[in-house]
């Protein structure tokens, strides 16, 4: 992304996968933590070039929608962590651990990944999506990742003495695995934690050390996405967060938070003066597709916090629960929503 451009759109990670590829009915019933390769509705054998082929169509439709920064939609993910962190030494192959938390009001007990020793990344696991990604568009193109302290809070503690130790040896393998995206294409690395707001008092311990050794010495434009969790799992949001501010002491460039649905105190932004802030303006808890003036709107409420140059805009949170005519027709919105401003800007 050329540094000043204002107002560029963007999408936040996931799209809706095609229900000939994956079962989305089952999907919708959780998020998966382990594997669950039977969700996929194509046999292993034709596995890989069935996602290939669904990238592609992701891709197409973010260009089509006239997106300016693309990802592959996380097509070939079960979930958005899982992948990454059972492809890690460290998990107990074979047998899944349990979490118990809350989950919008009702306790929910999930099987997670037990890592029953130390944590290391003995090969890269993204780089071909971003390989694939780079040789489908000519666009600037960002690859999303788990980031340590979520995906440490979504396992079973097995060696590690505590979540901390476990965080720490996770971004380390982050590490890696971001400066071998890089390497492969990627203009944008986008790392995922959503449960620093879910556990805000351990964020505000140790969450800015975990992410700032996640991305030590790389070099490439790197952003973090913190957010409340998809529309479809926690209709009712708050309309402030409980982490978010820290950020502007940790090394990322950009920070994405969700705004639309929570009805966000975009005040926040003010809190973050060295960050490009990258606001969600498309509301994933509503199936109606917003006006231009709707997104439009939107933007302008945010940029009485923030100039034009420091800000980018989104989805509030990944589409992949979303129906694939209204994640497109939400993108249209917004990309429209976005030239209307400009235009009102004179930019």
């Amino acid at each position: 992304m050329e540094k000043g451009q204002p107002l560029q759109t963007m999408v936040v990670g996931s799209y809706p996968q095609p229900d000939w590829l994956i079962d989305r009915e089952k999907l919708r019933s959780f998020v998966p933590r382990t594997r669950v390769p039977e969700l996929w509705r194509i046999p292993e054998r034709w596995l890989e070039q069935a996602q290939d082929d669904a990238t592609i169509v992701a891709i197409r439709d973010m260009e089509r929608a006239g997106v300016d920064i693309i990802s592959d939609g996380e097509i070939r993910r079960e979930s958005y962590s899982n992948r990454f962190s059972n492809a890690l030494a460290g998990v107990e192959r074979g047998k899944e651990g349990k979490l118990t938390f809350d989950n919008a009001g009702r306790t929910v007990t999930a099987a997670v990944p037990l890592f029953s020793g130390p944590v290391r990344r003995s090969a890269p696991v993204e780089v071909r999506d971003v390989s694939f990604l780079r040789a489908h568009t000519d666009r600037t193109i960002k690859i999303t990742l788990p980031g340590p302290f979520t995906m440490s809070e979504q396992s079973e503690l097995g060696y590690h003495a505590d979540r901390e130790a476990l965080a720490m040896e996770l971004a380390d393998a982050v590490n890696a695995e971001v400066r071998d995206l890089f390497a492969a294409g990627a203009d944008i690395v986008q790392l995922d934690e959503p449960w620093m707001q879910r556990f805000p008092e351990r964020a505000k311990r140790y969450g800015v050390k975990v992410l700032n050794r996640a991305l030590e010495g790389i070099n490439g434009i790197t952003a973090v996405h913190v957010c409340f969790g998809y529309a479809a799992v926690v209709p009712n949001k708050p309309s402030r967060y409980s982490f978010l501010t820290e950020l502007e002491l940790s090394v990322v460039d950009q920070v994405s938070i969700e705004a639309a649905q929570p009805r966000l105190d975009l005040a926040v932004l003010r809190d973050l003066p060295s960050k490009l802030m990258i606001v969600g303006v498309l509301n994933l808890g509503d199936k109606n597709i917003e006006t231009p003036e709707i997104v439009a709107a939107r933007i302008e409420a945010a940029l009485k916090h923030i100039p034009a140059d420091r800000l980018a805009l989104a989805p509030d949170c990944g589409m992949k629960y979303l129906q694939r005519d209204v994640a497109f027709g939400k993108l249209k919105a917004m990309v429209e929503g976005a030239r209307v401003v400009r235009k009102r800007l004179g930019i």
